[in-house]
């Protein structure tokens, strides 16, 4: 059983910065495409940020929302995928959930349980 764990939400002031991680296991981290979601009250759940394999360079995809306030970053060795949010703004309140789509005998997306992320001052 695919198993991915969000970490590092809370309650940050507008233009503060948290980190998210998210641990991940029971699959081989290394070669897959990781992405962090987020949902809002009321809203569908949305793309924030992608990263590929380190066999295409680690690619990174944003959504224009959070580009150039947030970074995603992976490290292989700890099965781990981040989002370090900076500048972060009321809008960006959300749960913010940990992303996998397996291939294969196991292919399906796979979530994490959610991290909560609220920004208010």
């Amino acid at each position: 059983q695919v198993q991915l764990v969000e970490s590092g939400g809370g309650l940050v002031q507008p233009g503060g910065s948290l980190r998210l991680s998210c641990a991940a296991s029971r699959f081989i981290f290394s070669t897959y495409v990781m992405s962090w979601y987020r949902q809002a009250p009321g809203k569908e759940r949305e793309l924030v940020a992608g990263i590929g394999s380190a066999s295409v360079g680690g690619r990174t995809n944003y959504a224009d929302s959070v580009k150039g306030r947030f970074t995603i970053s992976r490290d292989d060795g700890k099965n781990t995928v981040y989002l370090q949010m900076n500048s972060l703004k009321p809008e960006d309140t959300a749960v913010y959930y940990c992303n996998v789509r397996l291939v294969g005998v196991y292919n399906g997306d796979y979530w994490g349980q959610g991290t909560q992320v609220t920004v208010s001052s």
